[in-house]
């Protein structure tokens, strides 16, 4: 998709049960959004439409429908959705889809001794795989130059978080977070990623010689294996300046909201309750700036590192963590945001859009089991 465009979807249903297709991080109505509001029953199609109107930037979509989210994506339902615009295109940044501009989806997976997929959830942490997959394939390899290549990271599995780095501990450049390009690259040697976060980097393979061989790791676990080619051409750059990000002001804030999230497995809850799809659990005025303290209990979480939050239908900036200020790499656009245990995250959120959004851990096992809420963005001129 190109920022500006108005854009037509036909989501066509023909699994035999109900599902539904979120874009997550796109900001669109809440009729388009995709959520348990928009169900999609079976031989049905949904046919939304919406103009994007957000920079360039790396989203996915999944089903999201009450009760069943989990197990459709883990069985396959997601993929990406990509934004571009004239800033991203300007940069020289590689951009070449396929050959220098390359998605991971990372996933994990169980498997049957047929080879088909073992959902299996331990009902505290959400369902892991025995498997690390990268867009759907154990262990791969790419076959790379000796050039720099842009690699788009989601993390679409539903309860893992990845901790990536290159097995020689080699740097490599963050250029975008989970709404769009950074301002300025980030130099780094490692990359958290919890579900639902994407993160866009820039690996430069020119420092290798033909026949080398670079593995990507999380927790010493073998992601992927890049195998170097020989020397080639490369015209792309790492400019020191990607966009100008509108910091929203926290003067201009109408309030502060307490988000809490609470529990393990099915005893989960969002400010001390459970999802209820009649019940509204806020409401806000459109174009209202808020910001939100998300919070994350040790109670119950028995050595668990905590909860990807996510919002619905906008993007946010984090202001703090426990305090201090955010990583650099996490002072772009956000639309989910890890929060540790016992840990306070405060967020500054904009609400440009109405309609009924979800707000929730992306554990898609917590998330089933009650961990969400849902907010209402009311426009005070229209009766």
């Amino acid at each position: 998709m190109t920022k500006g465009e108005e854009v037509q979807m036909h989501v066509a249903n023909e699994l035999g049960e109900t599902t539904s297709v979120h874009w997550h991080g796109l900001e669109v109505e809440g009729t388009a959004d995709g959520g348990p509001h928009q169900v999609i029953a079976a031989g049905e199609t949904w046919n939304p439409t919406f103009t994007v109107n957000q920079p360039a930037a790396t989203l996915w979509f999944h089903p999201h429908v009450i009760g069943t989210t989990a197990i459709q994506v883990y069985y396959g339902l997601a993929g990406l959705l990509l934004i571009e615009d004239e800033n991203s295109k300007s940069l020289g940044l590689p951009d070449d889809y396929g050959i220098n501009d390359i998605p991971l989806v990372l996933q994990d997976r169980s498997f049957n001794q047929d080879g088909s997929f073992l959902y299996v959830t331990n009902m505290m942490d959400g369902a892991f795989g025995d498997y690390i997959l990268v867009n759907g394939a154990i262990a791969p390899y790419l076959e790379v130059g000796q050039v720099k290549m842009r690699f788009r990271v989601v993390n679409g599995a539903n309860a893992r978080n990845f901790y990536l780095e290159l097995a020689d501990r080699s740097t490599f450049y963050q250029i975008a977070s989970d709404g769009g390009l950074l301002e300025a690259p980030v130099l780094t040697e490692s990359l958290f990623i919890s579900p639902g976060e994407r993160a866009e980097i820039i690996i430069d393979f020119s420092k290798y010689k033909e026949g080398d061989v670079v593995e990507l790791i999380s927790d010493n676990v073998l992601v992927m294996t890049f195998r170097i080619g020989g020397a080639s051409e490369d015209n792309t750059v790492v400019p020191e300046r990607l966009a100008e990000i509108e910091k929203l002001d926290e003067r201009l804030a109408i309030g502060t909201k307490t988000i809490e999230l609470d529990g393990m497995g099915h005893m989960v809850t969002l400010n001390g309750r459970k999802f209820d799809m009649h019940r509204i659990d806020d409401k806000v005025t459109l174009g209202d700036i808020e910001i939100w303290e998300i919070t994350t209990t040790g109670a119950m979480m028995m050595g668990s590192p905590g909860h990807p939050f996510h919002i619905h239908g906008t993007q946010f900036q984090i202001l703090s963590r426990d305090g201090q200020e955010p990583a650099a790499n996490e002072q772009g656009w956000k639309d989910t945001v890890f929060v540790r245990a016992n840990e306070t995250v405060r967020i500054i959120v904009r609400f440009n859009y109405e309609g009924v959004f979800m707000y929730h851990c992306h554990i898609l096992e917590h998330e089933e089991a009650g961990m969400m809420g849902q907010l209402e963005v009311v426009n005070p001129f229209v009766k």
